[in-house]
């Protein structure tokens, strides 16, 4: 299968894509409409799934909030932070949840080998994490452990929605407002904070390039502008 691919020029405001993209689920479900992969970036909010705890809000003014169906806690997205949202027929893949997650937490480890980012995975985090050997260690004398990529899912009718996030260039500081995905011992990082030159571009090749990998193959990407 092969899903269509755009990637959304300038900011993408959250409510919009948001209803936009539950109606392609529903068309997809539908069969009226084919798989999509959306590569989306939002000006500065926070969401909140539905495992969110209202107190890992911490700064609930510095951005807008916007509740959210898919799976997780608070995240925040931004600019320099390459949001992918998958709508895929989890169905007709197999029907096999953990599966699904599994293969968009591949997906990323590999795009993010292609710039020599060992992404990792850890037992009862989800996400994807890299370790910082650059930096002093943490409480408890362990490499400290960044996340630079967050995964969050919704389906209906087996239609995924929702996806994942990987971070270019945002401005880490925006994280300071919440807990990140309610972890507190552990912290973000981003391509250029890792010290390499990436842009969104490059990022967007990679994310092409590698999907295959996880789910079979992809079709280029057209490219919409976000007026």
């Amino acid at each position: 299968m092969r899903p269509e691919w755009t990637v959304f020029e300038g900011f993408s405001t959250y409510p919009e894509i948001c209803a936009a993209m539950e109606k392609r689920a529903e068309a997809i479900a539908a069969g009226r409409a084919g798989e999509a992969i959306w590569l989306v970036e939002h000006p500065p909010l926070y969401t909140a799934g539905t495992s969110a705890n209202p107190s890992d809000l911490t700064d609930p003014g510095r951005f807008p909030v916007f509740p959210t169906p898919r799976g997780g806690q608070y995240t925040y997205h931004g600019p320099g932070q390459r949001v992918v949202y998958a709508m895929l027929d989890v169905g007709a893949r197999g029907r096999d949840v953990r599966r699904f997650v599994w293969q968009l937490e591949e997906w990323v480890i590999a795009t993010l080998a292609e710039f020599n980012v060992a992404g990792e995975r850890r037992a009862g985090r989800v996400g994807v994490w890299v370790v910082r050997p650059d930096l002093p260690p943490g409480p408890t004398g362990a490499p400290r452990e960044d996340k630079i990529a967050a995964i969050g899912v919704r389906l209906r009718r087996w239609i995924s929605f929702h996806g994942l996030s990987i971070n270019v260039e945002p401005d880490l500081t925006h994280y300071d407002g919440i807990v990140p995905c309610g972890i507190r011992e552990h912290g973000v990082t981003s391509l250029v904070d890792l010290g390499l030159p990436v842009t969104m571009a490059d990022l967007d090749v990679a994310l092409a390039r590698n999907f295959d990998r996880a789910f079979g193959p992809a079709a280029p990407p057209a490219r919409v502008s976000c007026a």
